[in-house]
């Protein structure tokens, strides 16, 4: 089964001007999460000229699932869509030129080489704000570009790993686990689009120091004050929050499952009724449901299994109280919510997610899908730029 698309199926090229026309990045990073910050600058109208290896390209190309029509990597489509592509090998001194040519009217630079790489290329910040003084040159690494870590390989399930994310996931006295979406990766891009966007603002030129470990470490919430103040750490909960009870998924009695959410008192107290224990006062708060999560969990568990998924959720829907079916990506392809806010668009021949965010004055624009190794090449060469493809950013 494919996706349901909106009326709008495809990109309409003459949607109002984007937020980011005439700003110009170089992006020279691999694989997902430097690649991903530059993309959401192209989605809103920055011209990205996305540079490869001109042996083997970005190994984004051919990573994971591949496009049964072209052999492509879907990765590769969505995280390089919107770009130019050119490839250079910065190691050969007129590739180099190139490159630095292409600096001088640049506004970013996005990479992601091990730190010192750049350094040893004769490409480090010293060198770049030489010929450019204003230039937001973005690094993204494993670690950072300092610390006794620096100079490790740096991946998404090493960050999700270190980060206190793992030690947090799974079930009661099991097996820390990592997501099973390169979830570091992609939160690292949207740190990374924003970090980028604050220094460019700040109209000074400087180094953007990102790690993919502080990006997954930031979104653990307050658990890191927790400790440092009362030294707790936070348990393995399957799917459960220490501090809201019930929450989690739980199966009906067709099989299917829910996910249920009481992170508010009110929400908490419409959910008790419909469990029947809406008077018992041991319940009245987040630290008395949280002293008694076995009993809620399963007054929960025994609820829901006694009703099919639709009766579940007509139930809670009718008592404004939060839930949610389990859906997989087929649910989504038809999902009613999912289609009304078109977040599936075709791009190119492509379908993918689309914009991340909607501004009602100046929308970012969906162009293409990634393009093949060097696309754009003799262009650029020619041109710098300067597109004469047709695709200008004003």
């Amino acid at each position: 089964m494919s996706f349901r698309l909106g009326q709008n199926r495809r990109v309409n090229i003459e949607a109002p001007r984007t937020p980011l026309n005439g700003m110009r990045v170089l992006d020279i990073s691999t694989v997902i999460a430097g690649p991903n910050c530059a993309r959401y600058l192209a989605d809103f109208g920055a011209d990205v000229i996305k540079v490869e290896r001109p042996d083997t390209g970005d190994s984004l190309r051919n990573m994971a699932w591949k496009d049964p029509r072209d052999g492509v990597g879907l990765w590769w489509k969505i995280a390089n869509r919107n770009k130019r592509t050119i490839a250079l090998d910065l190691k050969n001194v007129d590739d180099k030129a190139l490159f630095l040519d292409l600096v001088k009217d640049a506004h970013v630079v996005v990479e992601n080489f091990r730190p010192g790489t750049l350094e040893r290329l004769g490409l480090g910040p010293n060198e770049l704000h030489a010929i450019n003084p204003s230039l937001v040159l973005t690094r993204v690494s494993g670690f950072g570009q300092t610390g006794p870590y620096a100079q490790r390989p740096g991946f998404a399930s090493i960050a999700e790993s270190m980060s206190g994310f793992a030690a947090v996931n799974g079930e009661v006295d099991g097996q820390p686990l990592l997501p099973a979406i390169a979830l570091t990766d992609e939160v690292t891009g949207l740190v990374g689009a924003f970090s980028t966007m604050v220094a460019l603002y700040s109209g000074v030129g400087q180094v953007v120091d990102i790690s993919l470990l502080e990006s997954m470490f930031h979104i653990m919430g307050p658990v890191a004050s927790l400790f440092a103040l009362t030294g707790e750490l936070q348990p393995r909960l399957g799917s459960g929050l220490p501090y809201t009870v019930p929450r989690g998924t739980y199966q009906c009695s067709d099989g299917q499952w829910v996910g249920i959410s009481s992170s508010s008192d009110s929400v908490a107290a419409r959910v008790l009724t419909l469990l029947g224990v809406g008077d018992d006062q041991r319940f009245n708060s987040f630290d008395g449901r949280a002293a008694h999560r076995d009993e809620l969990e399963e007054l929960m568990r025994n609820w829901c299994s006694q009703r099919s998924r639709d009766d579940v959720i007509q139930l809670f829907e009718d008592a404004e109280a939060a839930i949610g079916p389990v859906m997989n990506m087929a649910d989504i392809a038809v999902d009613p919510h999912f289609l009304f806010r078109e977040a599936v668009t075709m791009v190119g021949e492509t379908p993918m997610q689309n914009l991340i965010a909607k501004l009602s004055a100046t929308p970012g624009l969906l162009r293409h899908e990634g393009r093949g190794k060097n696309a754009d090449g003799d262009d650029i060469r020619k041109n710098g730029w300067n597109q004469t493809d047709g695709q200008e950013h004003e």
